[in-house]
């Protein structure tokens, strides 16, 4: 059987700008930062005290009472992203074939927060006083399953967690599924919520994080001479992949292709990437070739871009290696630099960024971009977004342990 066409149909965006698709692009053109002062819990004494809260995310305003208990942050996320996917592609559950719907849902870390909560409960009130909901909402496959539970999904529902990689591995994992007939229809993305103490301190004891606490709307600085690390934070991306066929006889919107996908691993250190890039120009160039396409005719790279020292060097690298002389015509803009790091969720965030420029004809830009490193040579798109047309466009993806993951979407017309 031929390979089968994989639309998106639906995107839903939890960021530190809020609940919404369009305020999250709204935003990132605007120039906004989405980077503030922690006020989750008192950080007063860590050593990073910044980070990409979603500090008016209120559950009750998206689920019920009895759905709010029962998930961890990230799973709440999850589902509130995805419900926004689902509405706006007008996908109607009762009019489908329930077993040919999948869920792949990445997260890095899962539910933190409520093993965080439940070990505090445990060493201060004892055993007895751990909450009986405390595996359901720890569990990475949280999201994932609830996704499946709310929608009645019934074919796969599967998490993904390779650290920073997990969303874009979820979304590579999703467009096979229908591509090679198993699913019509699949839930994908990825969710985070890692903005605890732990997380703050673990990072920052690791020297990952900018402390640039006095300044934190600067601190996100991919590809600039002065970065100092990421910033960490929370959020999510979901979206409907669906087959085109099954999307265009329903009417569905269709607000892209997913035409190319690739992973790979460095195989070298469990944080640091390859200094080469190497591991991150095989998976481009792979999913250039899953695309069938040359490298010239990408239009744009929303790049990992993390703002530490090592990774944005090892991706301009990666990126030269994989594009040669067509890399100095690309536009690569890192939109981490508004809204932070949010792990296994930044891949489904970057994808949604990838597509509304797309479907816009505009480069959201990299914020504080004041002085490009000088091992950083490629049009990033600084501080000001930029009028274009872009016909394909791929989104990166690099994950401690050395998860490599790139996704190519086009233009659908």
């Amino acid at each position: 059987m031929a390979d089968r066409r994989v639309v998106v149909t639906g995107m839903g965006a939890v960021t530190p700008f809020g609940v919404s698709v369009d305020l999250f692009w709204d935003s990132l053109l605007a120039g906004r930062s989405g980077i503030g002062p922690v006020t989750l819990f008192d950080a007063s004494a860590f050593d990073a005290r910044i980070g990409g809260e979603i500090s008016d995310f209120n559950p009750a305003d998206h689920l019920d009472r009895k759905t709010i208990k029962r998930l961890d942050r990230f799973a709440q996320f999850a589902l509130v992203s995805c419900d926004e996917a689902v509405r706006a592609s007008g996908l109607d559950m009762d009019a489908i074939d329930r077993r040919r719907a999948a869920v792949f849902f990445g997260s890095g870390i899962g539910g933190l927060n409520e093993l965080e909560q439940q070990h505090s409960r445990l060493v201060q009130k004892g055993p007895g006083k751990v909450s009986a909901f405390t595996i359901p909402k720890l569990m990475v496959n949280a999201a994932s399953a609830n996704i499946s539970i709310a929608y009645g999904a019934k074919g796969n529902s599967i998490a993904v967690a390779s650290a920073c990689a997990s969303a874009t591995h979820a979304m590579g994992d999703a467009l096979q599924h229908i591509r090679h007939g198993i699913a019509d229809v699949v839930f994908t993305g990825g969710s985070e919520a890692a903005m605890t103490p732990l997380a703050l301190s673990a990072f920052a004891a690791m020297k990952a994080l900018s402390t640039r606490n006095d300044d934190p709307t600067r601190a996100s600085r991919p590809f600039d001479r002065d970065r100092d690390g990421f910033v960490l934070a929370e959020g999510a991306g979901a979206f409907v992949f669906e087959e085109l066929e099954h999307a265009k006889r329903r009417g569905a919107p269709i607000l892209a292709e997913v035409i190319g996908f690739s992973s790979s691993s460095d195989a070298d250190h469990i944080t640091q990437p390859s200094e080469s890039g190497d591991g991150a120009a095989s998976a481009m160039r792979a999913a250039l070739e899953d695309a069938k396409l040359a490298p010239d005719t990408v239009d744009y790279i929303n790049a990992h871009g993390t703002s530490t020292p090592l990774g944005d060097v090892a991706e301009t690298r990666a990126i030269k290696n994989v594009f040669g002389p067509a890399a100095k015509k690309l536009i690569v803009s890192s939109t981490k630099s508004a809204v932070g790091h949010s792990l296994g969720a930044s891949g489904g965030v970057e994808l949604c960024a990838t597509i509304l420029a797309i479907r816009n004809a505009t480069v959201p830009p990299t914020l504080n971009l004041d002085h490009q490193d000088d091992d950083c040579d490629l049009d990033y798109c600084p501080n000001t977004p930029r009028d274009r047309k872009i016909s394909v466009a791929m989104s990166n993806s690099f994950g401690f342990g050395g998860h490599n993951a790139c996704i190519v979407v086009r233009r659908f017309d």
